[in-house]
């Protein structure tokens, strides 16, 4: 924290009134020194940051604070108030008052530093110092860590009285002192913990997650505070902080051993799912830093009744990706799976647009002029173009979205910028769908290549925000244009021409094929592989007779498994439980909707014969679809999107075929078994269908 705060930085008789005028009294002295390039716009941010939520702690300390573009480089600013200044805390007013500036693309290292300043705002040592220091240079020395508290508290007559009221004493100070040179604690007053492991005793054990905002303040204190608390309390506190540094990952042996949980946050928690089952306090930040004794309380107080948390669904895709045990091939799909999660939006949106506009303005849309330049309010013909040229625009996301969110997956956001780069480029030079997936992988890569070199502290603050994205986009881009690029276009030129020249018994055995995929594990990792074949195919602005003829397929083929089962709890009720026959009612609008996942309830309770009947129902639709030669423009929308059919009495024939040889099939093969008792229910398959349907997930294929 060499040059973060400097003796100009410090003002030991602040005036202000106000919080916002403290805030500009500080920023003023970080605009004189080049810190900040404009006063207004910072104090804007600063302002925005505090509506949040108040930034004033117990114990007299206010930390305004922000990350602004307005800030040339990670500053602190300290003024120190006679009468003290209204931060919003519960105890009064706060006479230390800390200006904290981070740049918008602050790096880890400083926002480490700046954390460690939270740490040290919960050590009262610390604060005492500040109220009895009487020099700024001195208060700046001592806020970097350049002078330990009990130095500078020694420069203070014993039993001099400090702003907050209370006497400093060198020898109090040194009893309790912290060596932040080495990390460590000597804590003379309590260490229960110790003595537990003594007498053979294991100490109750908890792990807490802390996150606010803007992640550099609060959620430091916070993990300091619940430390504090957990050491006096004689209980085993371990913290992850989910700052704007990023996170480290809790040893899941250290959550699994763990009695308790403690949430303390104002943003979301990832990866909550990992401390399902247990007893759990889940509250705000600040409640972490204001009452942790309470809190370890509360939690205590749960385990001893047993109390425990529920799992909660998952959240991204590559928030679901950071077990370091699983292995590649499961980390591979969660990546492919997280770029398709992002893609699908715009498929979707992109291709019932561009199908809209057909439908209003006709197969010879896509030579309208831009309606930029010719838009008539009360023609057909203008409305239908606007809805295609709209749709046309969003399709062109659909390969960098893909390519960024692969590598996404992989490195988190610094993966976005190569990613973006890489699909782009894989649009320039025709190499599509597959370039966009070569692209995503090899952007994630590179960007984890560059994180694992030792980079100066010199040079961390231009990593996240210069080196990074410089270094991957350039080398994205030079393999994509220059080593793998042609070669890709190649493959997918080649894939285009055989699927364009598929006919009679090839397209119908690749219609039975993807029927069989839609159907397998209905909606998941292969049902998408299928649908984003599909997908894929249709997203240009003219697709080929054979892409349309394969996303009809696809379609058809996902709807047969929820109408089969709501079907065959009409016709044959007795052989369902109660449950099942209460969710054949919902699969026929899900089914219609394209949902496959509404079959979920059927195959989780009875999958043997579930599955392989849809299967052979899909199978059946998929080939019929090709035979009749259905074709569809549309990436979603079931029946809804059957006026955008090519020949949509032939594929409703084709789709009820797959549905009767389903529910034939399931009749037959449950017939065959002892009926199940009356009323039994299927609990794993609800817990299934609610976590397929809940889900954010834009399409359910």
């Amino acid at each position: 924290m060499s040059e973060m705060i400097t003796a100009d930085l410090v003002d030991l008789d602040l005036s202000a009134e106000t919080k916002e005028a403290a805030a500009r009294a500080l920023a003023e002295r970080m605009v004189t020194l080049g810190r900040v390039t404009d006063l207004e716009g910072f104090l804007a941010d600063v302002a925005a940051r505090e509506a949040q939520m108040p930034t004033g702690l117990d114990g007299g300390i206010g930390i305004p604070h922000c990350r602004s573009e307005h800030v040339t480089e990670p500053t602190l600013g300290f003024g120190r108030s006679a009468a003290g200044i209204d931060f919003g805390a519960p105890d009064g007013p706060a006479d230390l008052i800390f200006l904290i500036a981070a740049p918008a693309g602050a790096d880890d290292a400083h926002l480490t530093i700046l954390s460690s300043l939270a740490r040290q705002l919960m050590n009262a040592e610390f604060t005492s110092a500040l109220r009895a220091v009487d020099d700024a240079a001195a208060a700046a020395a001592l806020i970097r860590g350049d002078e330990s508290p009990a130095a500078a508290a020694s420069t203070v007559p014993e039993g001099t009285e400090s702003a907050d009221g209370s006497k400093n004493s060198v020898a109090v100070s040194a009893a309790a002192s912290a060596d932040t040179a080495t990390g460590t604690t000597t804590d003379t007053t309590s260490d229960t913990t110790a003595d537990a492991g003594a007498s053979g005793e294991r100490p109750f054990r908890i792990v807490a997650v802390t996150s606010c905002p803007t992640g550099i303040a609060h959620t430091y204190m916070a993990a300091e505070s619940l430390e504090n608390a957990g050491r006096e309390a004689g209980v085993e506190v371990v913290v992850e902080t989910q700052g704007s540094a990023g996170f480290t990952r809790l040893d899941p042996a250290v959550i699994a051993a763990a009695d308790g949980v403690i949430f303390a946050h104002d943003v979301p928690v990832r990866d909550k799912d990992r401390f399902a089952g247990k007893p759990t306090v889940d509250v705000g930040v600040k409640a972490g830093i204001n009452k942790p004794a309470e809190l370890i309380t509360e939690v205590r107080g749960k385990a001893a009744r047993g109390e425990v948390s529920a799992g909660s669904a998952p959240g991204t895709p590559v928030e679901r990706s950071g077990d370091s045990a699983e292995g590649y091939g499961t980390k591979l799909r969660k990546w492919l799976m997280s770029g398709v999660s992002y893609m699908v939006p715009f498929v979707a949106a992109g291709g019932l647009l561009i199908a809209l506009g057909f439908a209003i303005g006709g197969y010879k849309i896509n030579k309208a002029p831009s309606v930029m330049d010719h838009f008539m309010w009360l023609q057909a013909d203008s409305w239908g173009a606007l809805f295609f040229q709209i749709g046309v625009v969003s399709f062109g996301f659909l390969v960098p979205v893909l390519a960024g969110y692969i590598a996404y997956g992989m490195a988190d956001r610094p993966g976005l910028v190569p990613g973006f780069v890489g699909g782009a480029i894989s649009l320039t030079i025709n190499a599509g769908f597959l370039g966009g997936l070569a692209a995503g992988l090899i952007a994630g890569g590179v960007v984890i290549g560059i994180q694992k070199v030792k980079i100066p502290a010199s040079l961390r603050g231009i990593m996240p925000v210069v080196v990074i994205p410089l270094i991957s986009a350039a080398i994205v881009g030079f393999l994509m244009f220059v080593v793998i690029g042609k070669p890709i276009a190649s493959a997918q030129k080649g894939m285009t021409d055989w699927l364009n020249g598929l006919t009679g018994t090839n397209a119908v055995l690749l219609g039975a094929l993807l029927g069989l995929m839609m159907c397998f594990d209905l909606g998941g990792p292969v049902n998408k592989v299928a649908y984003t074949f599909a997908t894929a195919g249709i997203a240009v602005a003219s697709p080929s007779d054979s892409a349309m003829k394969i996303m009809a397929a696809v379609m058809a083929a996902g709807m047969v498994p929820p109408l089969a089962m709501a079907l065959a709890t009409t016709v044959r009720g007795r052989l369902f439980t109660q449950t099942e026959r209460e969710n054949g009612k919902a699969a026929w609008v899900l089914g219609a909707s394209f949902i496959s996942e509404g079959a979920i309830p059927f195959a989780a309770a009875d999958p043997l014969r579930v599955i392989p009947s849809a299967m052979v129902g899909g199978a059946v639709t998929g080939s019929l679809s090709m035979a009749f030669g259905a074709t569809l423009r549309a990436p979603h929308g079931g029946i809804f999107v059957v006026p955008l059919i090519g020949n949509p009495f032939l594929y409703l024939i084709a789709i009820a075929a797959g549905v009767c040889v389903t529910t034939a099939l399931v009749v037959v093969l449950k017939g065959m078994r002892k009926q199940a008792p009356e009323g039994t229910g299927v609990g794993v398959a609800d817990t299934a269908i609610a976590a397929k349907v809940d889900s954010k997930e834009p399409v359910a294929a």
